[in-house]
């Protein structure tokens, strides 16, 4: 088996209970009889990815698959090095050598910077245990641009690796790990690791590793790990979309064939590890409520029971109607928030569970049943529809992912790894057809051999941080064992460069492929948009109502989000542990939430089965039960939810802006969609039914479908959904989005959280501006050469010449109906807080005065190779559906993207100029710092701008 990764929230642990226990009745919802849904041999047979593959004399593996839907390719190349092949006192340096790849070659300077001018996106690179893989989707034209690139820094790189590269590359690493360990829980899984694996496992150590470590690596250190790891025999190369083997085999022969081969990577020794005994530990962390982890180690992907205990962890606490949900959090209602799930690598796996206990319980008493829960499911196994719901939102998942051909997840990866890990890359073939073919007894035993093994248990209580993250992730033995001591800065020879080579041509792009929009009307008024594409069989759908969170007024925020998460808690029909069944049996997804303007219901199905889909969206929107006890049940989740954002640093700035910038009387001075203690905490179902009939009606709704459909087919499917649905006599509420805001005015605002390692700031402004205005485009270049996007001068700048953060952004809020803003975020490094507020400020400054207007590299960057990469930006139907709805939000013709390549090129630098000058200042910004005011109060001093203090809680 290959990596089996279950589709559930990113959460952790579980644990084994004590045996004389007699397990009390579960409840496991029956099938619906009334849904007729597609068998699961015929999804599994929807998922295909034929290939084609070659091998040079060096050894480097290259597999294509064609798909001539849209005119790119994918390029994803894998080195088959991770974290785990990190010899003791170096760890962390794979994942710095991966941001060292990017950093330039010997003939290429930089290497964002020719493949976004070329129209590439998802140019990227990750590491995690045992590989390092590096991601670009360019246009057809580009192809030759990239393997050249790729070619490049796999076969001319040392020559251009400099100190001064390495010193940068390391801050932006260390700052990386900073960001990871500054959030709640952030801690936890250095703890976990350290726990299943001994001193010198190759699992054991983090990816990130310690701060000691990137200390020490030197350039000695990047030559060796280049020469020893980075040859093509140590490679897969996967071409993915518009390309074939006769095609791309003399492109690839001419790039990388004379790249010597290298030595053959030793792959680590990693056995299975068994805990003697069962462990536990507490830690006390800035965090909102309590989490227990049970935690396991497990095997491997290509052990014979990784697909039983994947599909078992998944019944376990990752599907919506998981044993774990119903009985902790819906029936017990002992925890607010679980899930469980195997997390699988080459050779070893985690096998995971979390419960975030609710507060006021008692932790002991929800760990035991949690406990209980886990050996109820180990005594009994699953049931044959839970095994089934399982395997087929797995398979769902999977046809998804066909739509994208690179990236990460995409086609060519799927390849990639099955070859990598299990040495053919149609595993996935193999895997979909074990899930199919899995039986509870399978899994039952699988389960029973695994977690019957002694388990690490984790418990991180509200309290002070008492952990350092700098000195953890490490090799384990640091303190203990005097850790190797070369000197980080130490002079090395210079390399000789090989001759020169030429960047090849770009070839131009053919117009944009936007798939076709036609419109319809229900009989009862109700708007219907249809984009029909055929690459995969499903549909992605929204119904979206002229609501969200502008709904509530500020006093009020988090109404009108809560009331849209309980739709999926229960209908006049249908319970809660119905609709969490269904949506898994069928395939499908539905979720409901809210934007600033919108309310939305969301629809993600497979064509077979719609009309069933279909029947569970509708009572879903139209006739939610609002039960009483789901209304106590979901307010204390959201309760927990906004301790947990009060408790995040990048949450708590974004809490406190709206009422910052926009104040009390506008519908966008609240806090978000989470809301206020004070408005939740005193709804009652009845107050919620009202806010559901006043907002949720046909007369102010519209629907919006992306996918395998025509519209003779949908209409009529949505007719019987919704066509009898009838508006109620009174007017739809109006808001008032052109209420006046407060003046601006330029001031700092912190907000202290004690042993924070990074400060976060958050700087904004309302703009004189309507999100409905058209003609804008020359702003939105504007903010993408200022600070969106890696390229960006804020990011050039802070990350990539400082060193300070792990990135800056700026935004020019595209999606609202009402006032743009105009926001930097980022977290910086504690010691150089106040300078990046300098530096921030000079740079916008320097912008909008014109004394550094946009250059002709930037200019090419953000028109022409904007230009170039819209084919890349609508691979997905989720993509094309976000398009069309922001397309009906702000008044843009449904034909606004087939038009942006000519509003590109009209958009000249006087125009950039302009708009950076009229609207990119940076006069009168409210500047929010969240961080330790013992250590950032003094800084702050030094710039010229008042100081207010303010707490988390207020917000």
């Amino acid at each position: 088996m290959r990596r089996i990764t279950v589709p559930v929230s990113l959460s952790l642990s579980l644990a084994l209970a004590a045996c004389a226990y007699q397990p009390a009745p579960v409840e496991v919802a029956a099938p619906a009889p009334a849904a007729t849904v597609a068998p699961l041999s015929q999804l599994v047979s929807e998922v295909d990815i034929p290939y084609e593959s070659f091998t040079l004399d060096n050894g480097l593996t290259v597999l294509v698959h064609t798909d001539r839907k849209s005119p790119i390719v994918g390029v994803t190349t894998y080195y088959r090095v991770g974290s785990k092949h990190e010899p003791r006192g170096r760890t962390g340096f794979a994942h710095l050598f991966e941001h060292l790849m990017f950093g330039g070659s010997e003939n290429v300077e930089n290497f964002d910077i020719p493949l976004e001018a070329a129209g590439s996106t998802s140019t990227n690179g990750s590491t995690w245990y045992d590989r390092t893989n590096y991601v670009e989707t360019v246009p057809t034209g580009a192809l030759d641009l990239a393997l050249f690139m790729e070619s490049d820094r796999m076969g001319h790189l040392l020559g251009a690796v400099t100190q001064d590269k390495l010193d940068k590359q390391r801050g932006v690493v260390q700052n990386e790990k900073r960001q990871g360990d500054n959030q709640p829980y952030g801690l936890a899984d250095y703890k976990i690791a350290d726990a299943l694996y001994p001193i010198g496992h190759p699992y054991r150590h983090a990816t990130i590793g310690s701060m000691a470590d990137l200390d020490a690596a030197s350039l000695t250190d990047v030559r060796k790990w280049f020469t020893d790891n980075y040859a093509p025999n140590n490679v897969v190369l996967a071409l993915a979309g518009d390309i074939d083997a006769a095609t791309a085999r003399p492109m690839v022969e001419k790039w990388f064939g004379d790249i010597p081969r290298g030595p053959e990577v030793v792959q680590p020794d990693a056995p299975l590890v068994t805990l003697a005994a069962p462990v536990r530990e507490e830690m006390t962390d800035q965090v909102p409520v309590t989490r227990v982890y049970k935690v396991w180690s497990g095997p491997g992907l290509n052990h014979a029971q990784a697909a039983d205990l994947g599909m078992g962890m998944a019944v376990l606490g990752g599907l919506s109607s998981s044993r774990l949900d119903n009985i902790l959090v819906r029936d017990e209602q002992l925890a607010v928030s679980v899930s469980a799930y195997m997390l699988p690598f080459e050779n070893a796996s985690f096998l995971q569970a979390t419960m975030d206990v609710k507060p006021g319980v008692d932790t002991a008493v929800a760990e035991k049943r949690l406990d209980e829960v886990i050996a109820q499911l180990m005594a009994e196994g699953p049931s044959e529809d839970e095994l089934t719901r399982a395997a087929t939102q797995f398979v769902s998942s999977q046809i998804g992912s066909l739509e994208a051909v690179g990236g990460f997840g995409g086609k060519g990866s799927t390849l990639a790894e099955g070859l990598l890990y299990s040495g053919n890359p149609a595993t996935y073939k193999e895997d979909l057809a074990e899930i199919a073919a899995l039986t509870p007894a399978e899994v039952q035993s699988a389960m029973n051999t695994w977690l019957s093994r002694p388990s690490y248990t984790l418990v991180v209580k509200p309290g002070e941080r008492t952990e350092d993250g700098a000195l953890m992730g490490g090799w384990g033995d640091e303190g203990t064992v005097a850790p190797p001591a070369p000197d980080a800065k130490k002079p090395v020879a210079a390399i000789d460069q090989g001759p020169p080579r030429a960047f090849p041509p770009v070839a131009p792009v053919g117009e944009l492929v936007f798939p076709t929009v036609e419109t319809a009307t229900l009989s009862n008024g109700i708007p219907v948009t249809l984009a029909r594409r055929t690459s995969i069989p499903k549909i992605s759908m929204a119904m979206t109502f002229d609501a969200g969170n502008a709904a509530d007024g500020s006093a009020n925020a988090g109404t009108q989000s809560l009331m849209m998460s309980l739709l999926e808690e229960g209908t006049d029909t249908r319970s809660t542990l119905d609709i969490a069944t269904e949506q898994e049996r069928l395939g499908a997804s539905i979720n409901a939430g809210t934007t600033t303007d919108s309310s939305v219901v969301y629809l993600t199905a497979l064509t077979a089965n719609l009309a069933p889909s279909l029947d569970l969206f509708s009572d879903i929107v139209r006739n939610p039960a609002f039960d009483e006890a789901e209304v106590a049940r979901v307010k204390g989740q959201r309760l927990a939810a906004i301790a947990q954002q009060q408790a995040t640093p990048g949450s708590i700035a974004s809490r406190a802006i709206g009422p910052l910038i926009f104040g009390e009387n506008h519908p966008y001075g609240s806090v978000g969609s989470a809301g206020l203690v004070s408005a939740i905490e005193p709804l009652t179902p009845a107050a919620l039914e009202s806010v559901h009939e006043t907002w949720l009606r046909p007369d102010n709704a519209a629907i919006t479908v992306v996918g395998d459909i025509t519209m003779e087919q949908l209409k009529p499917a949505l007719e019987a959904a919704f066509g009898n649905w009838s508006a109620p006599a009174s007017a739809v509420p109006a808001k008032t989005l052109d209420a006046a805001v407060p003046e601006a005015k330029s001031r700092i605002v912190v907000i202290d959280r004690p042993n924070s390692p990074q400060s976060y700031l958050l700087l904004a402004r309302v703009l004189p501006l309507e999100g409905t205005a058209q003609g804008m485009e020359a702003l939105d270049i504007a903010n993408e050469v200022v600070g969106s996007g890696f390229l960006s001068r804020l990011n050039s700048d802070l990350r990539e010449d400082k060193g300070w953060t792990y990135g800056v952004r700026s935004s020019v809020s595209a999606g609202d109906v009402g006032p743009r803003t105009f926001s930097i975020y980022t977290p910086v490094q504690t010691d150089r807080t106040a300078d990046s507020i300098k530096l921030i400020l000079d740079r916008v400054k320097e912008f909008s005065d014109g004394s550094r207007g946009v250059d002709d590299v930037e200019l090419q960057r953000v028109t022409d190779g904007n230009i170039r990469g819209l084919p890349n930006s609508f691979q997905t139907n989720g993509q094309v559906l976000g398009a069309l709805l922001a397309n009906e939000r702000l008044g843009r013709p449904a034909d606004y993207q087939k038009q942006l390549p000519t509003i590109y090129r009209g958009v000249d630098a006087a125009a950039i100029n302009g708009a950076a000058a009229q609207y990119l200042t940076p006069d009168n910004l409210t500047i929010i710092v969240v961080g330790d005011r013992s250590k950032i109060d003094d800084q702050l001093k030094t710039i010229d701008m008042p100081i207010e203090y303010r707490d988390a809680s207020e917000f």
